[in-house]
Formats: structure tokens, C-alpha cells, sequence
């Protein structure tokens, strides 16, 4: 195992490690650069295979997928913390993990907040703060400045354990900023409050990260919380990252099924596709390909979200389940051939056991032709 002292046998981040800069003097490159990476413990299964991703400079990539996915493996890779067994990883032009090459996390200039916060509960607010600033001359205004900044200027001498956890959380974050870092990494840094609370601490610490500009890279599995976040969002499935786009683009133009039902709420089913329209139990569409060719006739998959369709009193299903959000209501319906369907209305017209008809009222449906 690594010690502290063991990193100070590694080589110091050399002059050709670092990619050329422009004409400014600035880095041309990305601010974080994961390249071909593969991280495999023992002979098992890779937990990251392959994984590639760009973050530009002061951008914010949220890095979604189900637990188990290899995303906090990704991103502690990235941080220093796990050793990669194959490709790059770049921060700020710089090599800081490839074959020949691993440079210590404190050499990294990136700052981590952990799920639970990781804070010393025997260390005060300011002292939890100042643990990585240690041989900094301007110590205690540093850590005045960015509990300032998270709002907890007051709250210096209390014990983490006098704390709120969206307090806590704060906290967390002010360390991770205060050595001034290039990138920020979040690993699931909501996902431990409830959920009123983690709304109110999401919303706080995204507005920090847009004053500070920094490169923010957050890891969740949850899609509400991944779109508030990111400009960009990296989906992670099986240890491989199956798309990475805008959140709009995510959601209108999946690469599969599988990202279009994890992204957000839809129903898969199978149609007939015929000359750039598809036929399903829902009635027709227009159908828009999601693979660069398709043959004329074919049968498909589609995702219809539940916005895109209406319900209306018939008798193709049965409403099996009703939830009221007070701004709209979501209707479970199983229709007569099996086919579950989720539809969300503005007003509550029907209750549990009612029969219905599900129709399509959309501009168009992403297809995917059925292989055999």
C-alpha cells in the first residue's frame, strides 16, 4: 500500500509531459483527457473498459450510470486514487497516468468531494479545511475565503458532527476547493441528504462551481440530478461509456434503447417501420432512425416518453396504477397485449381500474431495427 511518504519517490511532472501550449500561453488541450482506459482488479472482468472522455475547460460532465456501472472507479482513476491498468489520463496537458507514468494525487491540482463528505470528526469546520493547505503562508485567510464562499463562514469552530449533512457537504466542498485546484471531482455528493435538502445543496453548489469556473466532473445514477448538473453528460453502462452529449441531445437522440430508458421514463415497444414511419399498438408515427441505415421495411424498437403520449377513455388497457404530483399526474397502464406504458397528464381524469385508449401525440419516435 501507498503511503505518504512512498509519494515522495515519484518523479516530479516534467516539461515533456506537459502538451504544447497556444498562442497565449494558455493549454490548448482539454482540462481532462481519458483516454483508451481500462481498469481491472486481479483477472476478473474489467470494472472501466475502453473508456474515453473529453471536459473541456471550466465545463461540468456528469458521469451517469447504474451502481456497479465503474463510474466512481472512472473517477478515482482520474483523481489518483486507483491505478489504471491500460490507456491515458490527462489533466490540464498534462500525463498523470499512463503505462510509464503515475503521478501522486496531490501533484494532480484536483480537489475531491466523497459521497459521505470524509470529513475529520475530530477536526473543527476551519481546521478540516486547512488540512491540505499545510506550508501555505495564507492559511487561515484561504480557509476564511472559501467557507465564505460555501456560505459556513460562521460555523469555523464547530465539529463536523455539530453539523447538518447539506452542511457537512459544504464543508467537504470548501476543502476540496481550498488548495485551488484545476479540476473538481464530485462522487455521488447529494445522494446521502434527502431529497428536499439535496434539491437546495445541489442548486447552491452548482452556482459556486459557475462562479469559480472550475472543471467539474460529478458521478450519479440519478438522471434528474445528472441533467441540473452537467452541460454534458458521459452515460456509463457495463463499465463502458455508451454516449456522451448534452442533456438535450441525450434525451432526444439516444445512441440505444438502454441509454433512451435510463435517461429518462419510456416505454419500449416494437412496431413495423415502413418508408419512414413506424406502426405500434399506440398507432402511427413518424419514425426517426438512430442508425445510419435502415431498410425500408423492418421491424423495430421504439421509446416513446410518457409526455408524447395522451390517454383517453377506451378499452385498449387498464390504468394499474395512478401517482399525483400536484402539477401532473403519471397513469401506469397495461394495455391488453402486455405492453406496460407510462403517461404523464396535466389534469387527473381517471383512477386505478379504469379502461382507456393510449394514443401518440408526438412529432416523432427514435427507432433501432430488430437483428435477427
Amino acid at each position: 500500500m501507498l503511503t505518504e511518504n512512498a509519494f515522495d519517490t515519484l518523479p516530479p511532472v516534467t516539461e515533456a509531459a506537459r502538451r504544447p501550449a497556444d498562442a497565449d500561453g494558455l493549454s490548448a488541450d482539454p482540462s481532462v483527457l481519458v483516454e483508451g482506459v481500462t481498469v481491472a482488479f486481479e483477472e476478473g472482468k474489467p470494472v472501466v473498459a475502453d473508456a474515453a472522455l473529453t471536459v473541456e475547460h471550466g465545463q461540468v460532465l456528469a458521469l451517469l450510470g447504474p451502481s456497479g456501472c465503474g463510474k466512481t472507479t472512472l473517477l478515482r482513476s482520474i483523481a489518483g486514487l486507483q491505478q489504471i491498468s491500460s490507456g491515458r489520463i490527462e489533466v490540464d496537458g498534462v500525463t498523470v497516468n499512463d503505462a510509464a507514468t503515475f503521478v501522486a494525487p496531490e501533484r494532480r491540482r484536483v480537489g475531491m468531494v466523497f459521497q459521505d463528505g470524509a470529513l475529520f470528526p475530530h477536526l473543527s469546520v476551519s481546521d478540516n479545511v486547512a488540512f491540505g493547505l499545510r506550508g501555505r503562508s495564507d492559511t487561515g485567510g484561504r480557509v476564511s475565503q472559501v467557507l465564505d464562499l460555501v456560505d459556513m463562514g460562521s460555523y469555523g469552530d464547530r465539529l463536523p458532527g455539530t453539523l447538518s449533512g447539506g452542511q457537512r457537504q459544504r464543508v467537504a466542498l470548501a476543502r476540496a476547493l481550498a488548495p485551488e485546484p484545476s479540476v473538481l471531482l464530485l462522487d455521488e455528493p447529494f445522494s446521502a441528504l434527502d431529497a428536499g435538502l439535496r434539491h437546495q445543496v445541489r442548486r447552491d453548489v452548482k452556482a459556486v462551481i459557475s462562479q469559480l469556473g472550475i472543471t467539474t466532473v460529478v458521478v450519479t445514477h440519478d438522471q434528474e440530478e445528472a441533467f441540473a448538473m452537467g452541460e454534458r453528460v458521459a452515460v456509463m453502462h457495463e463499465g463502458s461509456i455508451d454516449q456522451v452529449g448534452t442533456p438535450v441531445e441525450l434525451y432526444r437522440d439516444p445512441s440505444t434503447p438502454w441509454v433512451a430508458e435510463f435517461v429518462g421514463e419510456g416505454v419500449r415497444l416494437r412496431g413495423q417501420y415502413s418508408n419512414g414511419a413506424v406502426i405500434s399498438v399506440i398507432g402511427e408515427a413518424a419514425a426517426r432512425s438512430m442508425v445510419e441505415s435502415i431498410p425500408n421495411t423492418c421491424e423495430v424498437e421504439l421509446i416513446v416518453r410518457p409526455e408524447e403520449l395522451v390517454v383517453s377513455s377506451g378499452d385498449a388497457g387498464v390504468i394499474e396504477d395512478l401517482e399525483y404530483y400536484g402539477h401532473d399526474v403519471r397513469y401506469g397502464i397495461r394495455l391488453d397485449d402486455g405492453t406496460p406504458a407510462s403517461v404523464r397528464s396535466l389534469v387527473p381524469e381517471f383512477t386505478v381500474g379504469d379502461r382507456v385508449d393510449v394514443h401518440f401525440r408526438g412529432v416523432d419516435v427514435p427507432v433501432w431495427p430488430i437483428r435477427r
